[in-house]
């Protein structure tokens, strides 16, 4: 088993592509060793010193340090994800679910037309451009004009994630649905 490694824009953050499936559908966002529990990789990945954040997509997986350098960290975490593929073992254990509370969606009824065109865009335009530097963006919310938008992955914490919102996704949003006046993490 071969297993590629990418930079992120976000120096804490590395993006392994085990060339294979990860999750069947949707992310995971794992920030702590209690959100871990429910997957056997990321509970492992979680015992390597220095390891704060696990994100699982479709085909790749990204760990997040704390500090310390990847050179260092980086062979125990190819480790542990190889000895998990190898094991068989599922991503996430039986009963487990990839979605969690913050998948919640708000907005009025009145907006479905603009939340849906909201949505379009960021899973056509956003998403795609956001998964190649190791993370996912989602649509939470959409009130009074504000978008609100959850980061997960290697965006979560990236020092250029406000420009990401502001200079690139508020302003796409902006010029396709004029309504929109900001977007906010959340």
């Amino acid at each position: 088993m071969f297993i590629q490694t990418e930079t992120t824009p976000n120096p804490a953050t590395l993006k392994f592509l085990p060339g294979k499936g990860v999750l069947p559908e949707g992310t995971l966002d794992l920030r702590s060793k209690e959100d871990a529990a429910r997957s056997p990789l990321a509970a492992k990945l979680f015992d390597i010193p220095q390891v704060s954040g696990v994100f699982f997509a479709q085909d790749f997986i990204t760990v997040t340090k704390t500090d310390g350098e990847w050179q260092h960290l980086k062979p125990a975490i190819l480790g542990a994800i190889m000895e998990h593929y190898l094991s068989g073992e599922p991503i996430l254990k039986s009963g487990a679910s990839a979605r969690t509370a913050d998948d919640e969606e708000f907005f009025d009824a009145d907006d479905a037309g603009t939340v849906a065109t909201i949505k379009e865009l960021i899973e056509t335009r956003v998403r795609p451009a956001v998964a190649n530097d190791g993370g996912d963006i989602t649509f939470r919310g959409y009130k009074d004009g504000v978008v609100f938008l959850n980061m997960k992955g290697a965006c979560a914490g990236c020092p250029s994630s406000t420009a990401t919102l502001k200079n690139g996704i508020e302003n796409l949003l902006r010029h396709f649905v004029p309504d929109v006046q900001e977007v906010r993490p959340m």
